[in-house]
């Protein structure tokens, strides 16, 4: 009698390895890094309306377009002026600026600040200048009785920003002629002038002192030549240079 048929069994496969196939481990590293790659991009693409007005200045520079600027936005003999058109702003230019905008859009509230004030945005900060005729008499540094009302304006920036300021005080080639009146020169003067402006700010308005200075420059910084009366007066100013906080020299 025949035997059965042998039939050969087949072999098994051998049991699948726990976990992940190996292949996933390098796809999911693949899609982590393009996730990073992503999210830098969108961290570099700083989209503000600060970009886009320097863009702007940009494009209107090249394509020749023609703009007037306000007188108080710059001074045209002032070794301080900036002009920022082209110019790449970092993240402390821009906190500058935005500060420059609402001191500007603070002036725009009252049409008696607007003719004695003027803001403009400088490399060290922002500049704030308000006519001597505001806040003192000719030739004199006591403060005039509503000096007060626009110091008020200043006390506000200095309490609402951490914002260190030098209080320089200006005059014209010939406000106080050497030997008359209480102050021998314009130094004197000029220097008395920033003096009272700062005590006043740091006595009244409770202005740490060491976020404060003071020095006056006389007539060494002229915004326009001293020909006409008119521009006499816009020589006389007193100036409040903003720094930030953060600025090494000020």
């Amino acid at each position: 009698m025949a035997g059965a048929p042998y039939v050969k069994k087949p072999l098994e496969a051998p049991p699948p390895e726990e976990g992940l196939p190996p292949w996933m481990a390098t796809f999911a590293d693949m899609v982590t890094l393009l996730l990073c790659f992503f999210v830098l991009l969108l961290s570099f693409a700083n989209m503000d309306i600060m970009n886009f007005r320097t863009l702007m200045g940009s494009i209107q520079n090249a394509f020749g377009v023609q703009t007037e600027r306000p007188e108080a936005t710059f001074a045209a003999y002032s070794p301080t002026r900036l002009e920022r058109q082209g110019v790449k702003l970092d993240r402390e230019q821009k906190a500058v600026l935005d500060l420059t905008m609402q001191l500007r859009a603070l002036l725009e509230q009252e049409e008696e600040l607007k003719r004695s004030v003027g803001v403009s945005a400088e490399r060290e900060g922002a500049l704030v200048r308000v006519e001597s005729a505001a806040l003192f008499e000719p030739g004199g540094a006591t403060l005039r009785p509503d000096a007060p009302r626009l110091l008020a304006h200043v006390l506000k920036v200095l309490k609402e920003y951490n914002f260190n300021c030098v209080i320089r005080g200006h005059t014209d080639d010939q406000e106080a002629a050497a030997g008359a009146g209480p102050f021998a020169s314009n130094w004197e003067l000029s220097a008395a002038r920033a003096a009272a402006t700062l005590r006043y700010l740091v006595e009244e308005g409770g202005i740490d002192p060491r976020r404060m200075k003071a020095v006056g420059y006389a007539g060494t910084r002229p915004l326009v030549p001293n020909d006409r009366p008119e521009d006499r007066e816009r020589n006389r100013r007193v100036e409040f240079m903003l720094h930030r906080p953060d600025t090494e020299t000020w």
